[in-house]
């Protein structure tokens, strides 16, 4: 959801962009949408490490999306596998957490 969000918002300021004449067809960025990719760079990574976390997987394996081609597809496969159920070496499954919240009768 984040990331579908994300898009969103970025294609909303981009059209926002090219309407009041900051987008640069030379970068292919506005202003707006690029202060938005700026803003939103830390949150995404930090997303992006909990995800991996989730499969078990370390937070360096976020630099595997820097090869060209190959890095991208591969990273794309690691933020749709579902994550491991039951608890790793980083910590609790979150799903496990809200179910058993769910199922208590207060």
């Amino acid at each position: 959801m984040f990331a579908l969000i994300n898009v969103g918002i970025i294609v909303a300021l981009t059209v926002l962009d090219a309407v009041t004449g900051s987008l640069s067809e030379s970068a292919g960025i506005g202003l707006l949408s690029g202060l938005y990719c700026l803003a939103a760079l830390v949150p995404s990574i930090a997303v992006s490490v909990r995800r991996l976390h989730d499969t078990g997987k370390s937070a360096w394996w976020i630099l595997i999306g820097l090869i060209p081609l190959v890095g991208g597809i591969i990273a794309l496969v690691f933020m749709a596998t579902p994550g491991n159920s039951g608890p790793n070496v980083y910590g609790p499954d979150p799903k496990e957490s809200r179910s058993m919240a769910a199922t208590m009768v207060y």
